[in-house]
């Protein structure tokens, strides 16, 4: 049997931000992945990588017994700012609404598409814009609206507060980003720890949500196919913000209502 390296110690102490109910999980994940791979933790631990601050397992700060959900994306925002260790939640976003007059979104919105498309299919599944008609006079109302207003979500913190509220738990296909190394590449490093995860989870049957080509590769995984999924281009592409499965999801959740 090949020696398998003891897991490196940067890796290790990034296991303090999550939940301790996942723990265990969470050193049985890293332990297959260093079965898998040995090389690849040490020399990640060695290496310039995204999320920063340990924030590496910040996902799991919901604890296990409260996931129903897990949304899938595909890798963290490839900005140290942005790079939060929580999908989708880009740690640069503050306000949701642009505070200039005729103004819409907030720029920080704007400038990332994918959250821009998110906040719109948001917005059309909760009745506020059409489908068809998502951008200029109509979105620059429902901000005027919603700017300032104490029945609005007004912060991307809080549409994470909501959804951690409703028992999702936010991961990445793969939880590193680094500019030199192929997402796709990197996520495959991290299958025997998603696998790992899922497989905690597999009695409580979360539904799962994969957003892009890297979260649904997960599905050759066993362990991943017996679960109830949804599965949706990502983000980025505009296509989303008229998703109907989406708007099925997200819309009885009313996350953009305080």
């Amino acid at each position: 049997m090949p020696h398998t390296p003891p897991l490196p110690a940067p890796i290790l102490q990034a296991l303090d931000r999550a939940d301790a109910s996942w723990r265990a999980v969470l050193l049985r994940g890293l332990e297959a992945m260093a079965a898998a791979d040995p090389a690849y933790l040490p020399a990640l631990a060695a290496d310039n990588y995204l999320p920063t601050e340990l924030r590496l397992f910040a996902a799991f700060e919901l604890p296990l017994d409260r996931v129903r959900y897990v949304l899938v994306g595909e890798g963290p925002y490839p900005r140290a700012e942005s790079a939060t260790g929580v999908c989708f939640m880009d740690g640069a976003v503050k306000g949701l609404w642009s505070d200039q007059a005729g103004g819409g979104l907030a720029k920080p919105v704007n400038k990332a598409t994918s959250l821009r498309n998110f906040m719109k299919m948001l917005l059309v599944a909760d009745g506020l814009l059409a489908a068809d008609n998502t951008a200029g006079a109509a979105l620059a109302a429902v901000a005027a609206q919603a700017r300032g207003s104490a029945q609005a979500t007004q912060t991307l913190a809080g549409i994470q507060h909501k959804l951690i509220g409703h028992g999702f738990l936010l991961l990445n296909a793969s939880l590193v980003f680094r500019p030199h190394v192929a997402p796709v590449k990197d996520a495959k490093a991290w299958l025997p720890f998603f696998e790992t995860v899922i497989a905690a989870l597999e009695p409580a049957q979360p539904t799962l949500i994969l957003w892009g080509k890297i979260a649904e590769q997960l599905n050759r995984l066993p362990v991943v196919q017996a679960l109830p999924q949804i599965v949706a281009e990502h983000p980025y592409n505009l296509s989303f913000i008229g998703n109907r499965d989406m708007h099925a999801l997200f819309g009885p959740l009313r996350l953009l209502r305080a």
